[in-house]
């Protein structure tokens, strides 16, 4: 069986920061950073921050350490950087803040956009890992792959009525609401 929504639960919700990481965009032409935060704002999470950071390893890591360390931070979502262009360093940035990947994401997103952009899913490095006790997710820069990102995988992995079980018991502050 597959899983589901189980709307008898209590739903909790996580505290998510998004990051933008562009050298061309910002607040104004951020549709895809905008994308996750109506998403998951409209899912009834909790947006802790928002910034946008050119493509530079020490920019990336520099931002994403803030909110790793902040204790009020469940969830960093990332956008861009994760293509085969020159610039695209998000995941050099990324993986060594990890101390666990989580391989499934990249997987499960993958299988999810191909039904939408087809084989050009295999010119994404989506990742996604633990670092500290924080969940990051990095995915592609366009809005579409966005929207795909959430709807198709973290909207149900991000909702603690998620069954047989979501991430979100694998947040300190939520450890234990899994059966």
């Amino acid at each position: 069986m597959a899983g589901r929504i189980d709307e008898t639960l209590p739903f909790h919700p996580l505290n998510i920061a998004v990051l933008t990481i562009s050298d061309t965009r910002d607040e104004t032409t951020d549709t895809s950073g905008g994308t996750l935060v109506e998403r998951l704002t409209t899912a009834g999470h909790v947006l802790k921050g928002k910034a946008i950071v050119h493509d530079e390893v020490d920019a990336i890591r520099s931002q994403l350490r803030i909110w790793i360390e902040d204790p009020d931070v469940d969830v960093v979502l990332t956008t861009g950087g994760t293509g085969f262009s020159p610039r695209d360093v998000t995941p050099e940035a990324v993986k060594p803040l990890f101390r666990r990947e989580l391989e499934g994401f990249s997987v499960v997103f993958h299988l999810a956009s191909l039904g939408t952009v087809g084989v050009a899913t295999l010119q994404s490095r989506a990742l996604a890992g633990q670092a500290e006790d924080t969940f990051v997710f990095c995915v592609p820069g366009s809005t579409g792959a966005c929207r795909d990102a959430w709807d198709l995988v973290l909207a149900e992995e991000l909702d603690s009525r998620f069954r047989p079980c979501s991430l979100v018991g694998q947040i300190p502050r939520f450890r234990g609401i899994c059966p």
